[in-house]
């Protein structure tokens, strides 16, 4: 009996098996259409917002999303080379060059000569495009230059006064990234502490001037420390001329807002940053927190203000970018925009 039953036993199963693989190759299908759709709406979100920064929507077939150029003139230690770490590994499956600008003797700024230069180069190297720029080099307005399709400027801010402790143990001691790479004030054991009270002119808080610059730009006046005007127009620069400045202490949302408005370069990235140990900062050595007094003493000091009042100025404004996007309220979440009207018919 068990005999004349097998042949139908095996064609049940062998219908079952069949079954189980069409279901499989659906949803799959599904899938990938989900993939697809998905993509097409967050490419309609950079569209829109690429309008605002001068980039014409793209027209079917003309290329427009790889001729995008993006700069990261990225601050010392704020988590920097972590990200820029993120971007290099997505290079390859988004398609895009990564170029590092490598300015002599690590000044942050150039001559005029060089900015005409750069700036030209930038906007006519087609072949590299898309491309990200990245180096520790302050903001440079293309429009001066009468460069009407600007790059995309992004950057990362760090509160003043860690990011200044974590700069001064940097220089001593190195990170866990190249730990045994001799640092310029190797042999130095100094605490901060101890050098904020013996007065060492390498803590003074005069030394904390370098974000409000960095996005201030190249007008001299930037890098006068203390300078009214250079705050300002730090401001000023975040608000009109960058696409997106983020907080460390917040990278995670960074990056993910970033996935969302720009996929041509971050597509996968909030999900391959905290996958692959990109979440993990790199970290300064022996890097000790300073006493109370150390910090009551430093926020005492004009250039702590100004720069902390930068870095919450900054943070305000990624805070309401959040809130829009990743927080979304309902009536945010479903904007849409037509067009209506139209005259002449």
């Amino acid at each position: 009996m068990m005999l004349r039953n097998f042949p139908f036993q095996w064609v049940l199963a062998s219908i079952f098996t069949v079954v189980i693989i069409y279901l499989r190759l659906r949803i799959c299908q599904l899938e990938e259409s989900y993939r697809s759709l998905h993509d097409a709406v967050v490419q309609a979100q950079i569209d829109v917002r690429n309008g605002a920064h001068g980039i014409p929507e793209a027209t079917h077939g003309s290329g427009i999303l790889d001729d995008i150029v993006v700069i990261y003139n990225r601050v010392p230690k704020t988590a920097s080379t972590s990200f820029v770490g993120l971007v290099y590994d997505l290079c390859k499956q988004n398609k895009y060059h990564v170029l590092h600008i490598n300015v002599t003797n690590n000044m942050h700024t150039l001559t005029l000569s060089n900015q005409v230069q750069f700036t030209n180069n930038i906007t006519n190297w087609n072949t590299i495009k898309p491309a990200f720029y990245h180096g520790h080099m302050a903001f440079l307005n293309f429009e001066k230059f009468g460069i009407k399709r600007t790059p995309l400027y992004i950057n990362l801010l760090r509160k003043p006064l860690d990011r200044f402790v974590s700069y001064y143990y940097f220089l001593r001691y190195g990170d866990n990234f190249r730990p045994h790479l001799v640092r310029k004030k190797h042999g130095d054991t100094k605490t901060f502490d101890e050098c904020i009270s013996i007065g060492q002119p390498d803590c003074d808080p005069n030394n904390m001037w370098l974000q409000i610059p960095f996005l201030c730009g190249h007008d001299p006046a930037c890098w006068e420390v203390g300078n009214n005007w250079a705050l300002e127009e730090a401001k000023r620069n975040l608000q009109r001329h960058y696409f997106l400045v983020g907080v460390t202490e917040e990278l995670n949302d960074f990056v993910e807002i970033l996935e969302n408005v720009l996929p041509r370069f971050f597509k996968g990235a909030y999900g391959f940053f905290l996958h692959n140990n990109k979440s993990h900062l790199r970290q300064t050595t022996q890097k000790l927190n300073p006493l109370p007094e150390t910090v009551d003493k430093i926020q005492q000091s004009v250039v702590w203000k100004m720069e902390n009042e930068l870095y919450n100025f900054a943070l305000e404004h990624f805070h309401a970018v959040k809130r829009r996007l990743l927080n979304a309220s309902p009536q945010d979440a479903n904007q849409r925009f037509m067009y209506e009207k139209i005259r002449p018919k």
